[in-house]
């Protein structure tokens, strides 16, 4: 698949599928613990009491079979994710919520805080992707630079 022809296609229903997929883990998401929290603050979150993390077996997955395919072609998803993050709402694989794999989720919540919304964050963010790679994309590399391995 040709990611950067079929962005400006995917990008409403992965935007529509991230929102979804948020709303769901808000419902049914853990708030953060006060370790939580301080992680969330160091990090740049301005508002940690809104986060919350949902641990289950597996990523969600898109069930659209072209933004499937987009997301494991780049990196995105797949079996080997151990996070997620859309807006407010962190998705985190059974037996892989570290200190550094919250840290680096929080740290992407400040960067949706930044932008406003899921509808303004995951156009850059997944332009990033497409242009520069999962590994070399600005918003990921700015993640990994601030992990944090205690609270």
């Amino acid at each position: 698949m040709n990611l950067e022809a079929a962005l400006p296609i995917l990008l409403p229903r992965a935007i529509a599928w991230a929102e979804m997929e948020a709303d769901r883990a808000a419902k049914i998401g853990q708030a953060l613990s006060s370790a939580a929290v301080d992680i969330a603050l160091r990090v740049g979150v301005a508002h940690p009491d809104r986060i919350c993390v949902l641990i289950d077996d597996a990523m969600p997955m898109p069930e659209d079979r072209e933004l499937q395919a987009a997301a494991v072609q780049t990196g995105l998803l797949g079996p080997h994710m151990a996070g997620l993050t859309l807006g407010y709402s962190v998705f985190v694989r059974r037996g892989h919520d570290t200190w550094q794999l919250l840290s680096h989720e929080f740290r992407h919540v400040a960067q949706y805080e930044r932008a406003g919304s899921i509808a303004d964050f995951l156009p850059v963010y997944l332009r990033q992707i497409v242009e520069a790679g999962y590994f070399n994309a600005p918003l990921e590399k700015d993640a990994r630079e601030h992990e944090i391995d205690t609270p």
